[in-house]
């Protein structure tokens, strides 16, 4: 029997769900009736419009697509104008202020705070500038991901634009797949780093070579099967396919519709990609797609994943562990990385940023999967008046190591999963930490993810150190705390982090994150990296130096916030609001 979403769906979904919210936003927040909120909202996400947590009814979040990062002149600036004038909540977050973005860790961007009777204005200023919340959430195929500076970067093997492009229009538009088993997350790597991580989607493709009729051919080799989540992780499974760049596209869109056919509709705790590959194996599938296309499918090439050095913990002699700093495009211009630690960005400062972007470069900006913006097309004489602008000393191409490697997810802010508040926690332990310790100049690179819940948002799985957010009891009381783990990554041989300590109330996190690093200095060998002394240390000598302390760290919300409506605010909540914000009044 199919599953409560599944029979919602089946009355409504897809792009005949964007005429009911502009209904419901004429009406006003009040015209949903309560007890149908629920499959409401669900459909809703079909266009990426998220309802807040409890005790935020009639608030909204917003999540855009952007295939590949990509956003393109006056795209950007368009975004944080309708963050400056829509996304701005009943009270101030204590470190971030009042509107501003969230750049996530699929290349696209955020909304929050916004009003269901905005949402129709909204659309209409972004899409005047060509940016859609379509397929942005539910069960649909995600925000496609790909190398952020596809089609610039100098080390680039095979062109992927075109295809990402294809894949944007022709597939995710399809609205015959919108309604998908589970949401499904695509990847396409043409470059030398790995920087879309085919190794957590659904389906992928990677650069690889194969002899074929005596002449070497670049192209991609297929996996499936990958993704975090339910501490379940999975790494996408090779299918032994290759396929030339020309072919790409149906390969992929056949296996959309095999998994849009055959995928687990009943149990939604087991019907990913992930668990599709799982069940059918990768054999079968490949059986299934060589009887679907019209070509004939070659057996896998040779891949580069052991060129692969994005977030793979590698030395930086290897390659690219991200993209901040400045770096060099096979025109001859450069690109410069900026780095927003946890990913979220002021309203002005993302307008500010898209001036930038177009004073300097060609007004094009590219998002990476570590929730950091890219200028792109930056001549070489341009550089250093760039560089000096003023929002490049608080979003600076050259932060620090700490910084330098944070993701964070939304959290207890907004989200209803999540355990712990993430953001604002992660800016302040991230203080901390640049004040209390102290690294080799040689260690360049320390990702530290965290996730508020085991959905893993936050991509905490594949972190050198992941936190997931947990509660437990500390003198009596509730708190907020974490599980802490470490030796995650992605690159040649994608690794999961191991679990070194269970439920560490908030506030003593930092202390063990400094003990660990501390012992880590101490007992690397010349040039190795966090990643590599983890491997070569025993799981036990790693639990024992994972010591939590309670220090001079100050938490901003050890107290359960999940508690409470909003994690920064005391006392009930306003909600729900009328359209100007204003609380409406109670039945009670």
């Amino acid at each position: 029997m199919a599953n409560k979403k599944e029979r919602w769906k089946d009355e409504l979904y897809g792009d005949a769900v964007r005429e009911k919210i502009e209904e419901f936003a004429e009406r006003g927040w009040e015209s949903i009736p309560e007890e149908e909120r629920e499959e409401w909202f669900s459909r809703f996400k079909f266009w990426g419009v998220f309802h807040h947590r409890g005790g935020q009814e009639s608030y909204f979040m917003m999540r855009l697509t952007n295939c590949g990062g990509v956003l393109e002149p006056g795209q950007l600036r368009a975004i944080g104008e309708v963050a400056r004038e829509y996304a701005s909540g009943p009270v101030s977050n204590p470190e971030f202020g009042d509107a501003w973005v969230d750049l996530t860790t699929r290349q696209s961007i955020q909304l929050h705070w916004l009003k269901l009777e905005d949402i129709p204005e909204i659309w209409e200023k972004l899409e005047a500038v060509g940016v859609s919340s379509r397929s942005a959430g539910g069960d649909t195929m995600r925000n496609v991901t790909g190398c952020p500076v596809a089609g610039k970067d100098a080390g680039e093997y095979v062109e992927t634009r075109p295809l990402l492009e294809r894949i944007q229009t022709d597939l995710r538009d399809d609205d015959a797949l919108a309604n998908m088993p589970r949401k499904f997350n695509i990847s396409v790597t043409g470059c030398r780093e790995g920087c879309a991580q085919d190794a957590i989607n659904d389906v992928a493709l990677e650069p690889a070579r194969k002899l074929m009729g005596g002449e070497e051919i670049r192209g991609f080799n297929v996996r499936a099967g990958g993704g975090l989540g339910g501490r379940e992780p999975r790494r996408a499974r090779s299918l032994d396919v290759f396929v030339r760049p020309e072919h790409a596209y149906e390969v992929v869109r056949t296996f959309v519709e095999y998994y849009h056919e055959e995928g687990n509709r009943e149990n939604r705790n087991k019907n990913r990609g992930r668990f599709f590959v799982d069940e059918h194996g990768t054999d079968a599938i490949r059986e299934a797609l060589a009887e679907r296309v019209d070509v004939e499918l070659a057996h896998a090439g040779t891949n580069l994943r052991d060129e692969y050095t994005y977030n793979a913990g590698r030395s930086p002699a290897r390659g690219k562990h991200d993209h901040v700093g400045v770096h060099g495009q096979a025109d001859g211009g450069n690109y410069v990385g900026l780095s927003v630690p946890v990913g979220r960005m002021g309203a002005e400062e993302a307008i500010e940023l898209a001036d930038l972007a177009d004073e300097y470069g060609s007004g094009e900006v590219r998002l990476t999967r570590r929730q950091n913006p890219l200028i792109v097309d930056v001549p070489d004489h341009a550089l250093d008046d760039l560089l000096d602008e003023p929002l490049l000393e608080t979003h600076t191409p050259d932060p620090t190591l700490f910084d330098r490697g944070a993701v964070a997810c939304t959290g207890t802010e907004f989200c209803s999963l999540a355990l712990t508040e993430t953001k604002a926690r992660m800016a302040v332990m991230l203080r901390w930490l640049r004040r209390n310790v102290e690294v080799p100049q040689d260690v360049t690179q320390l990702k530290i993810h965290f996730s508020g819940c085991t959905a893993d948002c936050g991509q905490a799985m594949t972190a050198d150190i992941g936190l997931q957010g947990m509660r437990a009891r500390k003198d009596g009381e509730m708190v907020e705390a974490m599980d802490v783990g470490v030796g995650g990554g992605l690159g040649p041989e994608p690794s999961f982090i191991e679990w070194t300590r269970q439920r560490v109330p908030a506030d003593e996190v930092p202390g063990l994150i400094r003990n660990l690093v501390e012992a880590f200095a101490a007992l690397r060998t010349e040039g190795q990296s966090f990643r590599e002394w983890v491997d070569a240390t025993g799981h036990e000598t790693l639990v024992e130096l994972a010591e939590p302390e309670e220090t001079d760290y100050e938490d901003p919300c050890l107290a359960d916030a999940k508690q409470s409506w909003y994690p920064f605010a005391d006392g009930e909540s306003p909600a729900p609001t009328d359209a100007s914000g204003e609380p409406l009044p109670s039945d009670d």
